[in-house]
């Protein structure tokens, strides 16, 4: 039977070395930290080779879209408008793309600078419906229409870095239904709205 040999005290590590090689990982763990993982995720950048690396932009992109998560306004509810959503697709949508532009009730045209938001909303009945086209011109918008009132919040659609949007809108209840649009490009945006239906009133939320 042939038993390996035991280790001599040559082969094994001493305790400099282990307590050596402990603190090169230490010391390699804190820097990929204080370089990388705060950059990126918390755009934390104590040295500034985030910044040239791009990690810290990485960084504000995650804390914002965060801060975002936590306003959002459908944070307790899924996707309530599937039905709202077949009706725009079969009737709403279509009779958009056969009226002429002249006939919206209310257009409306507003820049936003990059990181800014703004909201739009209609006054409306529950059950009214309103239809809508929005665009962007000279970059991207973030979006999330969704609706408020009588102590009840719904969340109708949301989109990322889309250039615009047409359909219709149908009110789950009495309140203020609409967009709030957060310009996520490098550039200032411009949105135009046109809007028509039922609805009384087409208020800026700000």
């Amino acid at each position: 039977m042939y038993n390996e040999n035991i280790p001599t005290h040559v082969e094994i590590p001493s305790t400099q070395q282990l307590i050596k090689s402990t603190v090169i990982s230490f010391v390699c763990a804190v820097v990929i930290l204080v370089t990388i993982v705060l950059p990126s995720e918390y755009a934390i950048d104590p040295t500034g080779l985030g910044g040239v690396l791009g990690l810290t932009e990485m960084g504000e992109i995650k804390a914002q879209l965060a801060e975002e998560a936590a306003q959002d306004h459908s944070s307790n509810t899924t996707n309530k408008l599937l039905w709202n959503a077949l009706a725009s697709v079969f009737t709403i949508k279509a009779a958009n793309a056969e009226t002429p532009s002249g006939t919206w009730k209310d257009e409306i045209s507003f820049e936003l600078v990059p990181g800014q938001g703004t909201e739009y909303k209609l006054k409306m009945k529950k059950g009214a419906i309103a239809n809508y086209d929005w665009s962007v011109d000279g970059g991207r918008a973030n979006y999330d229409l969704h609706g408020d009132g009588a102590g009840k919040s719904t969340s109708y659609q949301k989109g990322r870095g889309v250039t615009g949007d047409v359909g219709g809108l149908i009110a789950e209840f009495d309140g203020y239904h609409g967009w709030f649009w957060r310009n996520r490009d490098k550039q200032p945006i411009k949105i135009t709205l046109r809007v028509k239906g039922d609805y009384s009133e087409l208020k800026h939320m700000k």
